[in-house]
């Protein structure tokens, strides 16, 4: 069935058409409306030019996944990079294949830094999520592409590995300490080290959890059940604190507050969670809000990360500047943020100020986007530690290459490119959610009835 937006055949579209004479050409492409390639390309006689971009998408995780498929005039040459949105999909989508597409066929694959600003400049309005996913999926297809034509692995192109492997944290939720100490006790009998905890309050809509059986899951999947902020701040620091009692000090503890809370409350859910010797926070506040970190840093020693939802490197400069940052982990998304060429950029300003890498990485970033992080993970010195997908075996079909965690770490496969690739046929299999279904987050209301950030 074709996606409302979408073209007749929902999985591939096609982006752009294969300019004439691709094969051999070294001037510029003869399509329509494109600009002509950087003009050092023809007088270095390059010959492996882009075809075509195309973009696919499949949902065998359930949410959304939007694949990007940069091709080239050499037999077998592609490169695959994610723009995965699952809450603007179409859109995204339409960027690439309206837009970016046209742009790139004819080019030489190989500038990748040129090309991204290219992109970038395209637009005029510079910047959104939409804009930054779209430059993402391609940038990271460059990137794959170009440690094939090497014959390396995308890692070396980097600088090689400061480690073997990524350390990750994986996520467990529950109803109480007791509950949670057990989970947590279990994922580190798997090998993990790092788990994120998340706890239910009794009636409230809470991120990260399934319920407290207050509510039956068609009630949350409408959002029926409102979001109790009040509550939250009584209840969730003393169940950590409780956890960290249970489970003793070998574990670290990690929490995601997902941008629930003002400022005020903020201020109040650090003084009571401090017992609990949290990793790190996450998303305290909405990026919105961001400004308020440094009065936070200064009335708490609880690590702050902070980022998922940026979709601008620059959005991290304030919190990175002055005598000494105001975060610890910048929370990044490849695939947000614009790809790997903006966000390397970043993990060495990171690295310099002294602040740790955490990339974003539940199952709504592909294996493709996991794998291209993974590549940043064991090249940076500025990385801490990787949130890490569970994916099951319908995923594993339609990715071949996806990487799963061992023993609390990910390990890149050392073959060239970042080592995933893309099966069409098995994608086929997977239709997406028509939009709007995948999450409801948008509906959910705070207990006064007005409208929370998700």
């Amino acid at each position: 069935m074709a996606q409302p937006g979408a073209r007749s055949d929902p999985l591939s579209v096609p982006a752009a058409p294969a300019a004439p004479g691709a094969s051999g050409v070294t001037g510029a492409p003869d399509v329509p409306g494109v600009l002509a390639p950087a003009p050092w390309v023809e007088e270095r006689g390059a010959k492996v030019r882009i075809t075509a971009v195309r973009t696919f998408l499949t949902a065998p995780h359930g949410c959304p996944h939007l694949i990007v498929r940069v091709e080239t005039n050499e037999p077998g040459l592609y490169g695959l990079g994610c723009a995965s949105d699952p809450q603007r999909t179409l859109a995204v989508r339409s960027v690439l294949d309206d837009y970016l597409a046209p742009l790139l066929v004819g080019r030489d694959p190989d500038d990748i830094e040129d090309l991204h600003r290219l992109m970038l400049n395209s637009a005029y309005w510079r910047g959104g999520s939409i804009t930054g996913n779209a430059l993402g999926g391609v940038d990271v297809a460059l990137w794959d592409l170009k440690a094939k034509r090497l014959g390396a692995p995308l890692y070396s192109l980097f600088g090689g590995r400061v480690r073997t492997r990524a350390d990750a944290y994986t996520h467990v939720d529950g109803a109480g300490a007791a509950e949670l100490a057990e989970k947590v006790t279990a994922a580190r009998e798997r090998g993990y080290r790092h788990v994120r905890v998340q706890a239910a309050v009794p009636g409230s809509d809470t991120y990260g959890t399934k319920g407290d059986g207050a509510a039956d899951a068609r009630a949350l999947r409408r959002r029926a059940v409102p979001w109790d902020s009040a509550a939250y701040v009584r209840t969730v620091p003393g169940i950590l604190t409780e956890v960290r009692e249970r489970v003793g000090e070998g574990t670290e503890l990690l929490h995601d507050v997902h941008e629930r809370l003002d400022p005020r409350q903020a201020r109040d859910f650090l003084r009571r969670v401090e017992g609990a010797g949290l990793y790190f926070v996450e998303d305290l506040l909405a990026p919105e809000d961001a400004a308020h970190f440094a009065g936070l840093r200064a009335g708490s020693s609880v690590p702050l990360a902070v980022g998922e939802l940026f979709s601008d490197v620059g959005q991290f400069l304030p919190l990175l500047d002055g005598p000494v940052p105001v975060i610890d982990f910048a929370r990044v998304r490849i695939p947000t943020l614009g790809g790997l060429t903006p966000v390397r950029k970043l993990a060495a300003l990171c690295e310099l100020r002294g602040v740790r890498l955490a990339p974003h990485g539940p199952a709504d970033v592909s294996p493709v986007a996991q794998a291209a992080t993974l590549a940043l993970d064991i090249s940076s010195h500025a990385f801490g530690i990787q949130e890490a997908a569970v994916f099951g075996p319908a995923v594993a079909e339609v990715f071949p290459g996806t990487v799963t965690a061992r023993d609390g770490g990910l390990v890149p496969h050392g073959t060239p490119g970042h080592g995933v690739d893309f099966d069409e046929t098995a994608a086929r299999r997977h239709p997406v959610p028509e939009p709007l279904e995948h999450d409801r987050w948008a509906l959910l209301r705070n207990t006064d009835g007005s409208v929370q950030r998700p």
